[in-house]
């Protein structure tokens, strides 16, 4: 049995696009973890009552027919994550990008991580092998201890090389796999998050 997982005081919960966008089903298609939205929810709450830092990560997409484009509502947060934005006392960071990783955003992530003494985060977001999955590799890479609550992510289905087509759930399930069997970030869910922040 794995060790019982503990969050640093000072862990930083880094919350991945959880934008408008990705409601319009008609663009992404099927999507996997329903409950990833409580999940999520329940997770920043955790860190804001107990005086953590939260980084909200927002994709500004140059893409002109992205539902997260900027300039269109589907840029905006979903309105959880927007009401909850600047309630928290243990320090709040806002970061744009428009690639992949949280840690090519603006301003700078490893540096106000590193400014702050923070060496754990945990990953939670939209796409669980997209942005969520980048983010946490390159945190690994950087050295940062990555916990990664794959049940407050959610991804949908994808169509890959030759022909291959894959659930959001298969899709999930082996982005899990590579970052825990591969060392990058100990996958875990929302409640042992929750359990270990205490």
């Amino acid at each position: 049995m794995e060790n019982a997982l503990n969050i640093a005081e000072n862990a930083a919960l880094v919350v991945v696009d959880v934008q408008k966008g990705f409601e319009e089903e008609g663009y992404w298609g099927a999507r996997n973890n329903p409950e990833a939205d409580d999940n999520i929810a329940a997770l920043i709450d955790a860190w804001q009552a107990t005086g953590r830092p939260v980084v909200f990560v927002r994709h500004d997409s140059p893409k002109p027919e992205s539902p997260l484009r900027t300039g269109y509502v589907g840029n905006e947060f979903k309105e959880y994550v927007e009401q909850r934005r600047g309630k928290g006392g243990g320090g709040e960071l806002f970061v744009s990008k428009s690639v992949n990783s949280a840690f090519y955003g603006t301003p700078d992530l490893d540096a106000w991580l590193r400014g702050a003494g923070i060496s754990q985060i945990v990953v939670a977001g939209i796409q669980t092998n997209m942005c969520a999955e980048t983010t946490a590799r390159m945190g690994g890479n950087l050295g940062y201890e990555v916990v990664f609550a794959y049940d407050a992510t959610y991804t949908f289905d994808l169509v890959g090389p030759f022909g291959w087509r894959r659930s959001a759930e298969e899709i999930g399930r082996a982005s899990a796999v590579s970052l825990h069997g591969g060392g990058f970030a100990r996958v875990v869910l929302t409640g042992e998050v929750l359990g270990g922040v205490g």
